[in-house]
């Protein structure tokens, strides 16, 4: 999954691509190097973000979604949103999935854009919205917690009337949770296959590598590889990689998947 941000204030790229022509452009270079799935953001989750207005969010993102579908027809577009009506707007004009950071809890309107849908839908764990989610951050055992949590959301979701196939997980890297409980997720990584849903890993560029190598945000994609491929060789359950380098993760990919080949061959 290939991240497009048409934000002035994200962590990592804010600014660089407010202008719709500059965000698709990007967005079908993404597609070019090899990612499956492209996710749109009109408004900025980082820590301490301030929310904005939904009609300037979807002012950002819908005229990206439309100019992509109209240039890459095949593109397979997520919408990362916790508003209801940007999410119905952006699925109207070609989003599939709609990537929510809220679970729906932020915004009531949320649960009707996804029933009157056949997108599919993620569900993400994240203690409180970005302005304060890292404040006063703790936990009893933050694997079982998060598990139990997105167990629940499952549960919910399908009362609700949205089939299980269409929801997908997220354990919400970064998302109010301080440099251990960040490892210890990722650790358990195949802990979660246990609820039969594929997991989508936000890891990319991430505050927890550079924590652990002193990189600035640009400069962390080998930190985000090495915790994907840590992933990768305990885990053999359906997972997504949300990711600014897609070039250098496809290859890294590439390179993993003939090695694991070589290895089974009984040529060697």
């Amino acid at each position: 999954m290939g991240v497009v941000n048409v934000t002035p204030d994200s962590f990592s790229d804010g600014g660089c691509f407010l202008e719709p022509a500059r965000a698709v452009d990007h967005a079908i270079r993404l597609l070019e190097e090899g990612a499956d799935l492209i996710d749109v953001g009109g408004e900025s989750t980082r820590p301490g973000a301030e929310p904005v207005r939904a009609a300037v969010e979807a002012a950002r993102v819908l005229p990206v979604i439309e100019r992509l579908i109209e240039a890459r027809p095949e593109a397979v577009i997520s919408i990362d949103t916790t508003k209801g009506a940007v999410a119905r707007e952006a699925v109207a004009r070609g989003a599939a999935i709609i990537n929510d950071v809220s679970a729906g809890r932020w915004d009531r309107e949320m649960l009707g854009a996804v029933l009157h849908s056949d997108a599919g839908y993620v569900v993400m764990h994240a203690r409180a919205m970005p302005k304060t989610m890292q404040s006063g951050v703790t936990y009893g055992d933050v694997v079982e917690e998060v598990e139990r949590f997105l167990e629940e959301q499952l549960q919910q979701w399908q009362e609700r009337g949205v089939e299980r196939e269409r929801l997908v997980i997220d354990p919400g890297i970064g998302f109010g949770k301080l440099l251990e409980h960040n490892l210890a997720l990722i650790r358990a990584a195949e802990r979660f296959a246990r609820l039969d849903r594929p997991v989508l890993w936000g890891l990319s560029r991430k505050s927890f590598v550079g924590k652990l190598t002193g990189a600035v945000e640009r400069d962390r994609w080998p930190g985000t590889i090495a915790a994907h491929g840590w992933m990768l060789a305990r885990t053999a359950s359906p997972q997504i990689w949300r990711v600014h380098d897609v070039a250098q993760t496809v290859q890294f990919l590439k390179v993993w998947q003939a090695l694991d080949a070589a290895q089974e061959s009984p040529d060697g």
